[in-house]
């Protein structure tokens, strides 16, 4: 197989009279010719999706003032130097969070609607991954520290994470163990699996209800979701992985244990501009924890775990603590953003420019699981047509203002919308229209937002 001559490619047609007319194939990304010359970019558009569990200290975190001439609360001050390639957002919400711990976090980048029967629906870093995927030897990388990745299939299936930096940077930047002929028998091996999967799956089908049916339709989703995915690195198996310097390899491939908060978080914050710099992929999501085993920073004195401070109860104690481990976080995402401006692009401009990252969570005040006003930072995108050095304030107007000198006030803001037409999708949407994506809807949006 040589990745020049694409000999590889499948013809649609042929597939369709090869598999019989039982088997309606969509059109798959390995029948489309690998970083195609007429689609590619001069400028690779990227997202990147960070989330921060169990909310913020919303009183030491919330911008009271709207528009440009906004100041810094005390948690974000870290991000001051970034003013011009960032937004800070208040005021959205997700509809179907549902105020619990496991929805807030499942549908951040979803829309979706959890109750105890609904299926989750595509996130928006996958939705991204279906139009840049063509371009990159990965879709995507999902990273969390503990707990699950944020993203899910178009199945509503969630994909796996990686967690150890050094297994990040071998999945990126090392050969499959074994060699690539090893590599590609056990890819061959796994479609020829699937294709007998396929096989059974249509003799089944004739003996099958239509509630049975509906679920084996969910079933071939994920089938088709695995062939093309296995298509793909058979693919790329004979593209040359991109070289990586000695500076960016003593950076980035090394075990950094979970104690040590501030070294892993930028390392894996590091991994993801390499990523980006060498095109690896152009879609990623890191999550900082999982909601409920959201891990403890000794190294700046907090011992407690991230939920734990979260169900504070009122304890000055714990939320003087809650406060510093927001700011930490904030400081390592500012880290990020530095690195990614002072970051050269295929076409020499900083990398920040054709990125967007959203930082963020999806529960504002953690103690009542309050799933309002959610804290979230927009930055970077420029390059993509967003403008920044504004605070887009979408309770304005709804509510009689912030009462931050009155708790009680101020907590409710977090658990009730002030602007019920406010969704969090709505910027989700116009995020992925900025990556390319071609639509007017994204789980639950009722409009695009401007920024």
């Amino acid at each position: 197989m040589n990745y020049l001559s694409q000999s590889w490619l499948i013809d649609r047609r042929h597939a369709l009279r090869a598999l019989g007319t039982c088997i309606s194939l969509p059109f798959l990304e390995c029948m489309v010719p690998l970083r195609a010359a007429d689609e590619q970019t001069a400028t690779p558009r990227r997202s990147v999706f960070i989330y921060l569990a169990n909310g913020v200290h919303s009183l030491n975190y919330q911008i009271i003032t709207p528009g440009k001439d906004y100041e810094f609360s005390r948690s974000l001050k870290p991000l001051e130097k970034h003013r011009q390639v960032i937004t800070p957002i208040s005021g959205l919400h997700h509809p179907g969070a549902l105020s619990h711990h496991h929805n807030c976090i499942s549908v951040w980048l979803t829309g979706g609607k959890l109750g105890p029967s609904d299926r989750n629906t595509i996130s928006v870093d996958q939705k991204m991954a279906e139009i840049t995927a063509k371009h990159t030897r990965y879709p995507s990388m999902e990273i969390a520290l503990t707990g699950d990745s944020l993203g899910w299939t178009a199945d509503g299936v969630r994909l796996p994470a990686m967690r150890r930096c050094s297994e990040i940077f071998a999945s990126l930047f090392e050969g499959p163990k074994g060699g690539t002929a090893a590599q590609r028998r056990a890819l061959r091996r796994k479609g020829s699996v699937l294709d007998a999967n396929l096989a059974e799956v249509r003799r089944l089908e004739q003996a099958m209800g239509s509630a049975d049916k509906g679920r084996m339709e969910q079933y071939l989703t994920s089938v088709r979701e695995a062939e093309i995915r296995t298509r793909r690195a058979d693919a790329w198996l004979d593209t040359p992985l991109p070289s990586v310097s000695d500076a960016d390899r003593q950076r980035t491939n090394r075990d950094v244990a979970a104690t040590m908060a501030g070294d892993y978080f930028r390392t894996v914050y590091d991994l993801i501009v390499l990523a980006f710099q060498t095109d690896l992929t152009r879609v990623a999501t890191f999550s900082l924890g999982g909601e409920g085993d959201a891990f403890a920073i000794p190294e700046i004195g907090i011992t407690e775990s991230r939920h734990q401070l979260s169900h504070h109860g009122g304890d000055v104690g714990y939320m003087e603590k809650l406060t510093k481990y927001d700011t930490f976080a904030i400081e390592q995402f500012s880290y990020f953003l530095t690195r990614l401006a002072e970051t050269k692009d295929l076409n020499g401009k900083p990398l920040l420019g054709s990125t967007m990252a959203l930082f963020g969570s999806g529960m504002s005040y953690g103690h009542s699981h309050g799933n309002a006003n959610l804290p979230l930072v927009l930055a970077g995108g420029s390059d993509l047509g967003l403008k920044h050095g504004s605070h887009l304030d979408f309770n304005q107007g709804h509510f009689k203002g912030y009462q931050l000198d009155k708790p009680g006030e101020h907590y409710g803001l977090c658990s009730r919308p002030a602007n019920s037409d406010a969704h969090m999708s709505n910027l989700l949407l116009l995020m992925a229209r900025q990556m390319g994506v071609e639509t007017d809807k994204f789980g639950d949006s009722n409009k695009v937002i401007g920024v």
